[in-house]
């Protein structure tokens, strides 16, 4: 159902299950996070430990004499969520799109029905997943992985990832590489003993397993260009019969997403103190210019993920149900959610817009203008990290934080061909002519070394590594005119 709710389109849901049932009774919600699935933190983790749905449950009208007992349930993944969502004991689910199309599926199949209410984030380029390799390894790119073993969490968006790029490189999954089913916990542990040669998951683990040091990303999910998501799903007979309380927890979603814009670092250091997912991860995800962005929108692109999702898992045959995708998705509460917390859906709706990075380089005072260029660094015991309008300026700051004893706890550069956000010591850099007489030369990210090679061809420069750019940067700082 796609329309847009007013008011009394709620009352109307709730006239059917009748006006007095919430009346003097403990009403039971239900709700499975995946805290650390950190994109869906805004529709768990951080709800549960700021205690914003109970500031949105109603109080008056039919719900006067209704108590509420709110149950939070965390799972690593999707499919034991959809289990217990199935049997009646959750009521809402925050999953991934892969996940949430197999709610969908399992609920249609058992007679029963799951309704999908709002989107939680989305990379309409399909960034977030990724393809990591030991740290170690000589791999450099996807095509050095032919005849290799490579796992993943089957029948997640990651799979889908995997499998189209391999199509893309023209090779058939089923002879030119051995594909296994391995869950990220699993996963990070064969990186480690270099029982795989590659493995490939969603967030954050492509992130977080080269972050700590035992591997390192090769592959992003945005080159395949295909849109990914995360969201809620509801049991339908909970809509049914509690369609405000539905919207109470949208408008919950939607106070938290404001507080993690507000103070995304505060908000990494939660999730890590709750999930145990470094913050500075954390960040890159949630912080300005982020991998992925959170919307609570049900754009087109999340619809395509969706199907999406729906096709692959068929083809997987992972998905053996009917499942109308279409008349699954329901807008009507998170429209009706935006509406009460004045936010403009609308207008949401229609933007692809990531929270900026702006102000000016906290070194030049330039104004920060190419995002493509931008830099973070975040020092250790300050609460904000301190921006930076180009590469250059930003491992220039390095060394003087350095000579002044400071520690640096991340620094984040921009890929300058696709604007993903990366770690500054997993990737490649092109250092370029200096663009003018007494101006430093020119620094791009590049993810991959192939990415960095073609740059270099086609702009100019020296590919070379994150310790080398850093000196060529301060060696220029202090030789310009």
């Amino acid at each position: 159902m796609r329309s847009t709710l007013v008011a009394s389109s709620i009352a109307a849901l709730a006239l059917v299950a009748g006006v007095s049932s919430a009346r003097a009774e403990t009403i039971r919600i239900a709700i499975g996070t995946q805290d650390t699935t950190i994109n869906t933190v805004h529709a768990g983790l951080v709800i549960r430990e700021l205690k914003l749905l109970e500031k949105h449950l109603p109080h008056t009208g039919k719900y006067k004499d209704a108590t509420y007992d709110i149950v939070w349930k965390n799972f690593t993944s999707g499919p034991p969520l959809n289990g217990e969502m199935l049997a009646g004991k959750l009521d809402l689910g925050a999953l991934g799109d892969f996940p949430s199309i197999l709610n969908g599926v399992s609920h249609a199949k058992a007679g029963k029905r799951s309704v999908y209410v709002a989107a939680l984030s989305n990379s309409v380029h399909g960034a977030g997943n990724g393809i990591v390799v030991p740290v170690d390894s000589p791999v450099q790119s996807l095509r050095d992985l032919k005849g290799k073993t490579i796992s993943v969490p089957f029948g997640s968006a990651a799979h889908a990832m995997l499998l189209r790029a391999i199509r893309d490189l023209g090779w058939d999954p089923e002879r030119d590489v051995q594909i296994v089913s391995q869950a990220p916990e699993i996963g990070g542990t064969s990186l480690k003993s270099h029982k795989i040669d590659a493995h490939a998951d969603f967030v954050p683990f492509a992130e977080l397993f080269p972050f700590r040091g035992f591997a390192r990303k090769i592959y992003d999910g945005s080159t395949v260009k295909a849109p990914t998501s995360h969201g809620v799903v509801a049991s339908g007979d909970f809509v049914d019969r509690y369609p405000e309380l539905v919207v109470a927890y949208l408008e919950a979603v939607i106070e938290a997403d404001r507080w993690i814009a507000a103070d995304p670092e505060r908000a990494a250091e939660l999730v890590y103190k709750v999930a145990g997912v470094d913050a500075e991860v954390v960040y890159l995800f949630h912080g300005p210019l982020a991998i992925q962005t959170r919307d609570v929108t049900i754009k087109p692109e999340v619809e395509k993920s969706l199907h999406t999702a729906l096709e692959t898992l068929t083809l997987l045959k992972r998905a053996d149900g009917p499942l109308d995708v279409e008349r699954w998705i329901d807008d009507r509460f998170i429209r009706q959610a935006a509406r009460n917390s004045g936010l403009d859906y609308e207008t949401r709706l229609k933007s692809y817009a990531s929270v900026p990075l702006g102000g000016k380089d906290a070194r030049t005072g330039d104004p920060i203008v190419d995002p493509k260029q931008a830099a973070e660094i975040w020092v250790a015991g300050e609460a904000k990290t301190r921006h930076y309008a180009t590469v250059a300026s930003a491992l220039v700051a390095l060394g003087e934080l350095a000579a002044k004893g400071a520690k640096t706890r991340v620094v984040l550069v921009h890929d300058r061909e696709t604007g993903i956000k990366l770690l500054a010591d997993k990737v490649w850099f092109v250092v370029g002519a200096p663009a003018a007489k007494g101006k430093p030369a020119e620094i791009a990210a590049l993810l991959t070394r192939d990415a960095a090679d073609r740059w270099a061809k086609a702009h100019g420069g020296t590919v070379t590594t994150f310790d080398a750019a850093r000196g060529r940067a301060v060696t220029a700082s202090v030789t310009r005119p």
